[in-house]
Formats: C-alpha cells, sequence, structure tokens
C-alpha cells in the first residue's frame, strides 16, 4: 500500500524500555476500513506497537500519522480511536447502558441523543434488550460485545483491538471472529486487531503483519502469507511447514532448479526479495503438509515423488495426520490428507513403505536462517 492511499502511517517508529527494544523501526501503511492484524508470539512488539497508536505510549523515535497529521502531541482522548482491551474493562457497578454510555458523558450530548447512540450500539452488537442487565449477568461472548459497543458509540475512525477474543472458549471464539468480521464491515472503519493467533489473524484480516522481536518480518494478505511466505519464521508460525535443506543448482526468475536433501534434483519458487538464489548457495524448501500426497505405490507420470517409511498417524476426525521418515532428511514430514484409498487387504501401520509426491508450484524456496538464529 502507497503512502497516498494509506490512513494510517506509521513511519520508523521504535519504542525503548530502558535498554530493552519492544518494536525496532517499524515502518507500516494501514488503509481505511482494512481489517489489520499485528500477529506475533508473546513479547514481539505488536501491544506495544497498538498502545502506540491508542497514544498509551509515545514512541521513542519515529512518527505515527492518522489520516496525514502527526499523533506525537495529541492525547488519547482526541485520537480518532478507541481501544477494545482484553480484559473487557466492563464496570461491576454500571449496567449495560450505563458501561456503553460511559464515554459520551464527556460529550456533552442530550439525553435523548446519548439513549438513542447506546440503542445503536446495542443493535450493532445484536444485544437490543440488555440494557438494564448488570455486568454479572452477562456471558463471555456477551461481555466481549458490551466492550465493542462502549468502544463503537464514540463512533471512532479507527478501532484498535487487544486480543479481545482471548478469554473466551474455542467454539465461542470461532463464532465471535465471523461476528467481529461482520461488524467491522458493516460499521465500514478501520479495525486494527492484536493476536498471537495465527489461525484467528487469516480468519479476519484484509491484511497481516508478522511481528517478532519489535520487527516487522512480512506484511501480506493471509492468502499470500500462507501460500507465498518471505523467511523460515514466518513459513513456521503460519500454519505448519516441512523444511528440507538445499542447494541452488540453477535459476530462471522465480523458478529454480534445486538439489535438495532427501528429494534428490527438483523444481520450486521463490517469493520477495530473492537476491539469495545464486547457483551453488544454499536455500531451505518449505511444503505445506496438505500439498503432499501420500500413495503405498510409486506414483506415475513424471510426478515429482520420493519413498518413505510411515512412523505414526493422528486422525483429526475431518483429516488425518502422517509423519513418513525420509532418507537423508533430518525430520519426518507431516502429510495432512482426507482420505487415502489402500488396496483390498492393506492397511497403514509404522514401519509401512509409501510414496510422497508433490508438484512444482508447490515448493517454495526461502533464505537460510540469519547465522546464530535459532
Amino acid at each position: 500500500m502507497s503512502n497516498k492511499n494509506a490512513y494510517i502511517n506509521i513511519s520508523n517508529v521504535s519504542k525503548h524500555f530502558g535498554e530493552v527494544v519492544a518494536v525496532n523501526q517499524v515502518n507500516m501503511q494501514i488503509g481505511a476500513g482494512e481489517f489489520f492484524s499485528l500477529l506475533g508470539p508473546s513479547g514481539c512488539g505488536k501491544t506495544t506497537l497498538l498502545r502506540m497508536l491508542a497514544g498509551l505510549e509515545s514512541p521513542t523515535h519515529g512518527e505515527i500519522f492518522i489520516d496525514g497529521k502527526p499523533m506525537s502531541d495529541v492525547p488519547p482522548h482526541r485520537r480518532p480511536t478507541n481501544m477494545v482491551f482484553q480484559n473487557y474493562a466492563i464496570f461491576p457497578h454500571l449496567n449495560v447502558r450505563g458501561n456503553i454510555a460511559y464515554g459520551l458523558r464527556k460529550d456533552k450530548l442530550s439525553k435523548t441523543e446519548m439513549a438513542k447512540r447506546v440503542d445503536e450500539a446495542l443493535e450493532m452488537v445484536k444485544l437490543p434488550g440488555f440494557g438494564r442487565r448488570s455486568a454479572n449477568e452477562l456471558s463471555g461472548g456477551q461481555l466481549q460485545r458490551i466492550a465493542l459497543a462502549r468502544a463503537l458509540v464514540k463512533r471512532p475512525k479507527v478501532l484498535l483491538l487487544d486480543e479481545p477474543l482471548g478469554a473466551l472458549d474455542k467454539k465461542l471464539r470461532e463464532e465471535m471472529q465471523l461476528e467481529l468480521r461482520a461488524l467491522q464491515e458493516s460499521v465500514g472503519i478501520t479495525f486494527i486487531f492484536v493476536t498471537h493467533d495465527q489461525e484467528e489473524a487469516l480468519t479476519l484480516s484484509d491484511r497481516v503483519a508478522v511481528m517478532a522481536r519489535g520487527d516487522v518480518l512480512q506484511i501480506a494478505s493471509p492468502k499470500n502469507l500462507y501460500n507465498q511466505p518471505e523467511s523460515i519464521e514466518v513459513a513456521d508460525f503460519i500454519g505448519q511447514m516441512n523444511f528440507t535443506d538445499a542447494l541452488v543448482r540453477e535459476t530462471d526468475n522465480n523458478r529454480v532448479m534445486i538439489d535438495a536433501r532427501g528429494l534428490g534434483t527438483i523444481q520450486g519458487w521463490a517469493f520477495g526479495d530473492t537476491d539469495y538464489l545464486k547457483p551453488g548457495k544454499p536455500v531451505v524448501v518449505g511444503i505445506r503438509p496438505e500439498k503432499l500426497s501420500l500413495t503405498t505405490t510409486p506414483p506415475t507420470g513424471g510426478i515429482n515423488s520420493v519413498e518413505g517409511e510411515l512412523i505414526t498417524s493422528a486422525y483429526l476426525g475431518d483429516r488425518s495426520h502422517f509423519y513418513v521418515s525420509v532418507k537423508d532428511c533430518e525430520k519426518p514430514f507431516a502429510v495432512a490428507t482426507h482420505e487415502i484409498e489402500l488396496p483390498a487387504g492393506q492397511s497403514l501401520g509404522r514401519g509401512k513403505k509409501v510414496w510422497l509426491s508433490w508438484a512444482d508450484e508447490s515448493l517454495v524456496l526461502l533464505p537460510p536462517a540469519p547465522s546464530g538464529a535459532e
């Protein structure tokens, strides 16, 4: 996204806490009406960056612009943002209407206008008629919706969400993901969402910024992050990935011939900066488990394949995972499949000889991990 199209521009922003660098020279642009997620493990800097957008922290270096205006000297209550916290911060002594209306008290609205705004917010989060209930009468999902209503009633241009679904159980969390995305599309404002859950980020977002150690590793759409990661770290964090080492044999733009450990001479694809693709140089081959096919007989027709031995398997209801040892490869390959057709009388058990096969376009070539990286 170009600066011209950006509603939010984070320009060379860093945040230091003493000698600890929480956010390190981050640059990103976020569009108006975009659902944008900051994704990464604990301590990666995502919440610190969100708090700087809210004005709860100040950058050590750099500047944040919202709608073209620098935010350094703008206090939190004067920014076009509002924030939903992980613990919801619902006031137990106020009923639902009181909680939602709390942020409107300083806006000098008439009682009629305030009541109208609260009613609209309750409709927005699908809780009409809940206004007189107390906080202790609400479920976790209802508390989360009230927190959203309290933030949206102020009509911010940017809603900041700090892991707002983290306290919910898995089923409710999945339901609220769909509701949250539908809500964002209906109100049409920019959502910036912090999460450590990669599946949640892929489900909700227009684009995702993957962060680690205060740095932004890659910004892309969920589909491109999953299919075209630009580093081992991103590939490994977004879903599951099989890796093996290789050497570059020859290149043709992004299409590369390689000698891969355990897989032989094969072709793969590289994305992003491809300066590392030089003949004789090391690369890492990545392939998603669902991109591999598993058979008990060698595939025919010139398909890429390799022989292996089944180590173990796991049945997960909608799919099965198989783990296959391949000669010269350090780790077994994971294969995810819905169904495997077996010849009559055959079964898949530990030690069974199997074949893995894949399409050329399924392989992703990644730069080796930096020296000293884990």
